[in-house]
């Protein structure tokens, strides 16, 4: 389990992320990697990366895969300086990463299959940018609702979406483990961009299909509503071990929002740097009490030199 406090000075971003075996796999072939910056010049030019994956091929090439094409894609995104659209570098990252992948296993020539799914996102100038490949998910929670933002590249989601499947067929089908895309698997995957605008308070979250085959989507929103993301985190995959972990299970939360206790501490330096706000450090209020003496002792030497001229004019 990893976990980020909020950088002062930076994007109010704070995130859990955590991986498990799960309760029947030998290896763990999921991998969660993620950059978050130091400075505002890092963040300007990175912004706050979160990734995701899913490996395929088993033992040590589906870990080898999740992994390698992980730091893969994060080495290409970060070697991208140009300002362009952070979501438009993540995809080119992610096709980059794909040849490596490629490249690697076409050199080891061992005939194992390496492969891997992938779900990232980059949160930057208040917008998240969401790749996916395969069926590793990105959601997005605001207000205790839960939307899924990805879309799955599977042989299921493919029949449901045709029509060809019902939702209760789709959930215990033969082949629902079946990825029509992923890295590693093709000359160029298909990967999918999605990009929302963010409000404080909101969440992304991203998980491998280990916890979606065991927790449902209002399951996953309700335990982000009343759990910190530490607990979330811990909580959710607890709950798909604890019905089966046929799967390896991650999960990582991206929280767009500043702790109670940090909004506290910040209110606090703020009444010790500024006083209460009474008047008395208004200019527009210092003039005011400045003038109406200053008119008035000016009222009172007009009135005195009047009174003099009037007397030697008299003599």
């Amino acid at each position: 389990s990893i976990y980020s406090p909020i950088m002062n000075q930076l994007a109010p971003i704070r995130a859990a992320m955590q991986t498990d075996r799960g309760r029947v796999r030998e290896h763990n072939e999921d991998f969660i990697l993620r950059q978050e910056p130091a400075t505002s010049e890092d963040e300007a030019a990175y912004g706050w990366v979160y990734i995701v994956a899913d490996g395929v091929g088993g033992a040590d090439a589906g870990e080898f895969a999740s992994e390698y094409a992980s730091t893969q894609t994060l080495a290409h995104y970060t070697e991208n300086r140009d300002p362009e659209h952070f979501g438009h570098r993540m995809v080119k990252a992610m096709h980059s990463a794909n040849t490596d992948l490629r490249t690697h296993v076409a050199e080891r020539n061992d005939g194992k299959r390496m492969a891997t799914t992938m779900v990232a996102t980059v949160v930057a100038d208040g917008r998240a940018y969401i790749a996916n490949v395969g069926d590793s998910r990105g959601y997005h929670w605001r207000n205790n609702s839960l939307r899924q933002i990805t879309k799955d590249q599977s042989l299921v989601a493919k029949l449901l979406e045709e029509g060809a499947i019902t939702e209760e067929e789709a959930a215990s089908h033969p082949h629902r483990n079946v990825i029509l895309f992923s890295i590693g698997s093709e000359k160029k995957p298909k990967i999918d961009l999605f990009e929302i605008a963010l409000a404080m308070g909101d969440k992304i979250f991203l998980c491998s299909d280990g916890l979606t085959r065991h927790v449902s989507d209002e399951e996953i929103c309700t335990v982000l509503e009343n759990q910190n993301l530490e607990q979330a985190a811990e909580q959710l995959v607890q709950m798909a071990n604890d019905r089966g972990g046929q799967d390896n299970i991650t999960v990582a939360i991206i929280d767009y929002s500043q702790d109670e206790n940090d909004l506290l501490t910040k209110e606090q330096e703020l009444r010790v740097a500024m006083p209460l706000d009474d008047g008395s450090s208004d200019p527009t209020s210092l003039n005011r009490a400045f003038l109406i003496p200053f008119t008035a002792f000016l009222s009172v030497v007009e009135a005195v030199l009047i009174l003099l001229v009037w007397l030697i004019l008299r003599v």
